[in-house]
């Protein structure tokens, strides 16, 4: 009777733990897609000005991005470091406001020589070795696009705030309202309609900086009047320095950001390399590339869901709440991939299609080059969501540093190096490439689950609480 009741309280157990990651990751996964949306819009429009514009464009998006992905996972240690304080003390509000407030800190301060980079893109782009019309094509839309940096920093930090509260839904809001925006801005200003100047390029990053302006903004007013939410002051003397929590976030998220770092490197790289054979194979890349994104937006935002509800369970010292938090992320995370996965190598032509024409025939090289591409995009999605479930998970454990290593590993000592071989001695050019890129994420993701099950079986989860940050003990708030 015993071991009947048992399992019962075991499967509500497990139900309760899948329905409260699918209440937390469904908003966040569709606000996920939603800012990705952002720059699906851009692409599409730029496919309107031309596959060579398309070509200019993805070296443009590559390089910010890369960038962009890093600031995001540095400032990304404030949900992890919120969600344990909330699952220590329910109710805490002041080491809750000081994460938060630390991490815009941090936000500004990996900015400045953010923006100092983009504005020199066109050498860079010539030096990684690049047609100088493309390079020449692409920097005044970066120089553009850069100024989306910080705000959209300061609203991941807002989002981490939100989401550890389990109340995202403010953000998949915010992330709605902005997407029609981005289309109306980046229409107008890249045709020049309305009256508006014809920026070409350099309209869709006008508009990406204002829809990014639009989501912080929108987050912040939210928590201003929020009757719930205000009670945290979080601006409140925002000069307030709190080193000690400054250097904590970016101890944990530093491995972060160098773990999405060398992911993002690695598919950032292939562009450059995939841009030595061609504008045709290239402009193939980044609508390829794209669809990926998209997909990936719904692991990535279980695993952002999975770092809430493992780092709740993990300030509680709850060791079987977080191997249920953990397997259910990862389960529902690999689950979604491989339905994606059956989809992309069912209509390869037709996704494509949705960037170009693919009736046209000055587009006939492009489309066939895309359809390759995505069936290799296909046969990594399983792996590419079971590699971002794992690191989500294991950042909810404050577990960054050893995943940092093995991203380096998987993505550059296996993935880079397959790929550039078979790119280049075997011949396969942009089709090693893809098999490189694959190759990188299996690896990473079965490193991942290997350390996932390391930490969770052998009870190392609930061996001691994790460390709280301490601040001085004269500082008011």
């Amino acid at each position: 009777m015993q071991k009947r009741t048992d399992k019962r309280a075991s499967r509500l157990s497990w139900r309760a733990e899948l329905a409260a990651t699918l209440s937390l990751g469904s908003p966040l996964i569709l606000t996920n897609l939603a800012q990705t949306g952002l720059t699906t819009a851009d692409v599409i429009l730029m496919g309107w000005l031309g596959s060579h514009a398309l070509a200019a464009g993805a070296l443009g998006t590559n390089i910010y991005f890369a960038l962009l992905i890093f600031g995001m996972g540095l400032v990304t240690a404030t949900a992890p470091l919120i969600a344990q304080e909330l699952g220590r003390k329910r109710h805490s509000v002041r080491d809750v406001r000081r994460t938060v407030r630390q991490g815009l800190w941090t936000a500004v301060a990996i900015s400045v020589p953010v923006w100092l980079v983009l504005w020199n893109a066109e050498p860079i782009l010539l030096v990684l070795g690049q047609e100088p019309a493309l390079a020449a094509e692409a920097a005044p839309y970066v120089r553009t696009l850069q100024w989306a940096f910080l705000p959209f920093l300061g609203a991941v930090v807002l989002r981490s705030f939100l989401s550890a509260l389990e109340r995202p839904r403010w953000v998949l809001f915010m992330g709605l309202l902005a997407l029609p925006l981005n289309i109306a801005v980046a229409w107008a200003f890249m045709f020049g309609s309305l009256g508006l100047p014809a920026l070409g390029l350099a309209g869709a990053g006008v508009a990406t900086t204002v829809a990014s302006l639009f989501i912080f903004s929108g987050l912040a007013v939210v928590i201003l009047i929020d009757r719930k939410l205000r009670r945290y002051r979080l601006f409140g003397r925002f000069w307030r320095a709190d080193w000690r929590r400054f250097r904590t976030i970016w101890r944990i998220g530093l491995p972060i950001g160098g773990t999405l770092l060398f992911e993002v490197g690695l598919f950032n790289a292939a562009a450059f390399v995939m841009g030595l054979f061609g504008p045709e194979p290239l402009a193939a890349h980044a609508i390829a590339l794209q669809i990926a994104s998209l997909t990936f937006m719904v692991p990535l935002g279980l695993a952002q869901a999975a770092t809430v509800r493992v780092g709740l369970a993990y300030g509680a010292r709850d060791a079987e709440g977080i191997r249920r938090a953990g397997w259910t992320a990862y389960a529902l995370g690999v689950g979604f991939m491989a339905l994606v996965a059956l989809l992309m190598m069912a209509f390869p032509r037709s996704l494509a299609g949705i960037f170009l024409d693919a009736a046209d025939p000055k587009n006939a090289a492009v489309i066939a080059y895309a359809v390759t591409f995505l069936g290799f995009a296909a046969l990594f999605q399983v792996v590419d969501g079971a590699q971002a479930v794992g690191a989500g998970i294991l950042r909810g454990l404050n577990d960054t540093r050893t995943p940092m290593l093995y991203a380096a590993l998987g993505y550059w000592g296996i993935g880079a190096s397959l790929g550039i071989a078979l790119a280049f001695p075997a011949g396969l050019k942009g089709a090693g490439i893809w098999i490189g890129l694959a190759t990188g994420l299996a690896t990473v993701a079965a490193l991942m689950l290997w350390r996932w099950s390391q930490r969770t079986e052998l009870g190392l989860v609930a061996e001691a609480a994790p460390p709280r940050v301490q601040a001085p003990a004269a500082s008011g708030v």
